[in-house]
This record gives structure tokens, sequence and C-alpha cells, in this order.
């Protein structure tokens, strides 16, 4: 949507005359993305964002890059911590391309917006989604499961909407993971029982994550179940998106939570049966 602002009038100026308006920064095309195109950073070529800093001869650098320099990378010139109070203005009235832009996403924010948007991209790289295997891989969505089939083959895939997710030898010391993927629907899914020492004792966390968007995950549900001699213990949810991943949830306790004595009432011969039903909402 184009904007017009009336140009500001220095004080005392004559106003016999109408005053100019000046073209629209936000909300056009060509023009915008040229001024996006002067915050480049030389050095890693993302966006010089408020508070912008200068060198003596005004080139600019961003605030990542800032740090690891000693010198101004156009100019060879000392780095300064002079503001560029012009160029912030005018960083106020462009829209940014977001950093994923390459990989899809087609928004244009303000900079006030973008780190928070980029956070939580769906366009973002996805990282491995195993916990605990210090796993450093990161690609699209659809790399993921060929990732998993490859680098982590000790993860066992059952197929269908209910399945038994066995943890074996439960009462391993210290903290453990437990991990497999359930396909059904036409995608796929993670359940991961995590079991943490606490200072009271061990506790279990089981929780279910889709490999997919976090839109995908809101069309559907998840039912973990155990069952023991006229007992039974029922968490349900809506999958996770691997893009949030696990540990928010474990630390707010959203998800399915007991300790090793309740563990102990559901668990045969050291081995935990967790019964997983996937559901369409």
């Amino acid at each position: 949507m184009k904007r017009q602002c009336p140009a500001a009038l220095p004080p005392g100026a004559a106003t016999c005359n109408p005053p100019q308006r000046l073209p629209s920064l936000a909300g056009t095309t060509v023009p915008n993305s040229d001024l996006a195109s002067l915050f480049e950073c030389p050095v890693c070529f993302d966006y010089v964002l408020p508070p912008i800093l200068q060198c003596h001869s005004g080139h600019l650098v961003c605030s990542t890059c800032r740090p690891k320099l000693s010198c101004c990378p156009t100019c060879r010139g000392p780095l300064a911590s002079i503001r560029n109070l012009a160029m912030e203005k005018v960083a106020n009235s462009v829209l940014f391309p977001c950093k994923y832009a390459a990989t899809g996403c087609a928004l244009a924010l303000r900079h006030t917006e973008k780190a928070e948007h980029e956070e939580m991209c769906e366009f973002r790289p996805y990282v491995c989604p195993c916990p605990g295997a210090l796993c450093k891989w990161q690609g699209s969505l659809e790399a993921v499961m060929p990732h998993l089939m490859h680098q982590h083959e000790s993860i066992t895939t059952l197929q269908g909407e209910d399945i038994v997710f066995l943890a074996t030898d439960i009462n391993l010391p210290g903290a453990v993971d437990w991990v497999m993927t359930q396909s059904c629907f036409g995608v796929h899914f993670m359940l991961v029982l995590e079991k943490q020492e606490k200072y009271n004792g061990h506790q279990f966390f089981a929780i279910v994550q889709l490999i997919g968007t976090h839109k995908q995950a809101e069309n559907f549900a998840y039912r973990l179940e155990l069952n023991g001699h006229r007992r039974r213990l029922t968490w349900e949810a809506t999958p996770r998106s691997i893009h949030e991943g696990i540990a928010t949830a474990i630390r707010n306790s959203d998800c399915l939570v007991f300790d090793a004595r309740m563990a102990q009432l559901f668990a045969e011969n050291g081995n935990l049966g967790i019964n997983v039903t996937i559901s369409m909402c």
C-alpha cells in the first residue's frame, strides 16, 4: 500500500508555495529493494540495522561482524563509534527482506520486526531433531528423514496410526533418550522419551513431534498411553513441529511427565511400552 508523507519545512521557511511531497519508501518494489541494498554489510552481506555505526569515512558494517574486525573492511581505516543518525532514519522507512528469502520467504519487514520473525520463520533451515546426538546437521524439511535414516540408523520407524513405542532398559543410570519415528497419513512423526536426573530422582518426559511445519502440525493430535494392572496414564495434545524442538515443552512439563516410581508401575522386566495414537483433527 503506498503512503505519501509531506516533506518537513525548516523553521521560518516561506509557506507561499505548496510543500512538495516525497515518494513513499515503504510499500514500493524496486525503489525499496534499492534502498535496502544500501544497508548491506560488506562482510556478511546481511543488513546493517539500527543502531548504525560508521567509520570516519562513513562506511557501515553490521553489529555481528563489527566486533570481529580491527579496521573498516571498505577503506581499512580505524573503526569508530560514530552513530549514523541519517541512515537510521532511512532504515525506519525501509522494508527489509527476511534473511530466508532465498529458501522461499517472501516477507519484507521493518527492522524492528525482522529479528523476531526470523527466529520463527517457517523457511529457516531445519536442524537435526535427534535429542542428545550433538549432530550439527542443517537442511531442508525434505532432507530431514533421509538424514535420520542414513546418519542415525539406530532409529526405528513404525508404520500406522496406532503403534507401541517400546523403551528398553529404562533403569539405565543417568540421562537417557529413546527415539523412534512413526509414519502415517503421509507424514512422519518423531517420538521421544527423555529421562532426566532431578534432585528428587529421575523423571521421564514423553512427547511427539511432527517432521513438518507448525501449520501442518495443527492438523494432527496425538495420544500417549501407559497401561498397567488396573492402571492407565494418558496424555493428549497437538504435536509440536521439529522446528520448535522439545526443550521448551519439557521445561514447561507440556508433555507426558512421570517419575521413576510411576514408570515401575507400568514397566515389565525393565522395559516400558507406550501406546501412541495419531489422529487427524
